[in-house]
């Protein structure tokens, strides 16, 4: 017999370590930067956690008149998207450098997990970071042993991370990389494991990052170690590690690289403020927190639209967030032009309200 998931073993029991909010404003750009206490917070999360399952988030989504016009919507989205110059301005872009597999999932690791706050800091402190690791950052976090790398990264500050925290995480894939071959390896080896054990995919693609997290903070990992490395069990929306996952797994289509032995339709689209926000809009969500759990049902209603590799979308749904050009509600300026008005649920009610 299967054993149940281990959201649902972890949902009966007190959540004893406080998680730090995964919610941020990646690419926001500096003057639309919104610095809030939330940033870097501790708070602690429900005792009463049920699984994802179980809140049918990831059972499947029946198709409708309404989703197929968001998915007109999105493709059209999609399809105006100028990726390229997006890319340029976007965390990948470091990835994109490397020729080398092996350095651009290490690459991948660092850009996506230093992803919190304005795109003008998140890009100085990645490239600090780079620099500091030198030409082959995989080779370096091989060979090296974690008091070198700390002693590369003293005196990194980015947010509520120092250098020792980007070390330790490191230092913590050098090791799995070691063991496995690639950190690639090391997650499709626990998602094998984890699907033969756990009933629902879904809960079983959440283990196996989880226990990804874990192998990456190690044992008696330091508070700001928990905050670079959320634990998925907890609940978190995970952001910076559903975009690495991204990044590594979706096929390559000049931003994301298709490096990974996983299938894309496993992936959950990674939620910030921006991608919420427009979730939201369209009726993806009604949800009201960016959590897994509203993350696992916007990637629920997405399967519908394209089962195989539901979070293709999620790049341009970002950008089109980061840009602003987006609001909470409407915004004759803004709305007018926007792609998306025909499936949003404020252009639509207001457009009834005119009638």
């Amino acid at each position: 017999m299967r054993s149940e998931s281990s959201i649902a073993r972890a949902s009966r029991g007190a959540w004893l370590d406080p998680i730090v909010s995964d919610d941020d404003d990646a690419l926001a750009p500096p003057h639309a930067a919104r610095r809030t206490n939330a940033d870097e917070r501790t708070i602690e999360r429900s005792t009463d956690r049920p699984s994802i399952t179980a809140l049918d988030c990831s059972r499947p989504v029946r198709s409708s008149p309404r989703l197929e016009l968001v998915r007109e919507r999105l493709d059209a989205l999609l399809q105006s998207t100028d990726a390229a110059s997006r890319r340029d301005a976007d965390p990948v872009s470091f990835v994109h450098r490397y020729a080398r597999a092996d350095d651009r999932e290490v690459v991948a690791l660092i850009a996506a997990s230093l992803a919190f706050g304005n795109v003008v800091a998140i890009r100085a402190k990645v490239a600090r970071v780079l620099e500091a690791l030198g030409p082959s950052p995989a080779a370096t976090i091989d060979r090296e042993p974690r008091a070198q790398l700390d002693e590369r990264l003293r005196g990194f500050v980015h947010r509520v991370w120092r250098g020792p925290d980007v070390a330790a995480m490191l230092a913590h894939a050098g090791a799995i990389r070691r063991a496995h071959g690639s950190l690639g390896a090391a997650f499709a080896t626990w998602l094998r494991a984890c699907d033969e054990t756990i009933d629902d995919r879904d809960d079983a693609f959440v283990e196996a990052l989880a226990r990804l997290a874990d192998a990456l903070r190690g044992e008696d990992a330091s508070r700001g170690l928990r905050h670079l490395v959320p634990d998925p069990r907890a609940g978190s929306a995970c952001k910076r590690l559903l975009l690495w996952l991204r990044w590594m797994i979706r096929p390559a289509d000049g931003v994301d690289l298709g490096l990974w032995p996983v299938s894309p339709s496993r992936l959950v689209i990674p939620v910030d403020t921006h991608v919420h926000r427009i979730a939201q809009n369209l009726d993806l969500t009604r949800r009201n927190d960016a959590s897994l759990r509203t993350a696992a049902e916007i990637t629920s209603k997405l399967r519908t639209f394209d089962a195989n590799d539901p979070v293709r979308y999620d790049f341009a749904i970002c950008h089109l967030g980061v840009s602003r050009e987006c609001p909470s509600r409407r915004d004759v300026a803004r709305c007018e032009t926007c792609v998306l008005k025909e499936a949003c649920r404020h252009w639509q009610r207001d457009a009834r309200k005119r009638r």
